[in-house]
């Protein structure tokens, strides 16, 4: 799985349309090798985001958990001391 591409399910607030082209755009991204395709490719490739996006959030939408929304500063604040001590040397 690409490290970009971050969990959006279960955070309050809910993931934005934003957020999930995004991680949209990182997946077609790594699966078809481009980071920008060519004119030639473009059209393809921004309709393979779009769809993405697309099934994504009516994914997220239709997800069910019991378990308590994710605080998205608290998760933040978790990856950057993973971060620190990762990268302490």
């Amino acid at each position: 799985m690409c490290r970009n591409i971050r969990p959006l399910h279960n955070f309050a607030p809910p993931a934005t349309d934003e957020e999930v082209h995004d991680a949209a755009l990182q997946y077609v991204r790594k699966i078809s090798g481009f980071t920008k395709p060519s004119q030639a490719n473009a059209e393809a490739f921004n309709r393979a985001v779009a769809e993405i996006a697309h099934a994504s959030r009516h994914l997220l939408d239709a997800l069910v958990t019991s378990a308590p929304p994710k605080d998205r500063e608290v998760e933040a604040a978790k990856a950057r001391a993973r971060a620190a001590s990762r990268y302490a040397a």
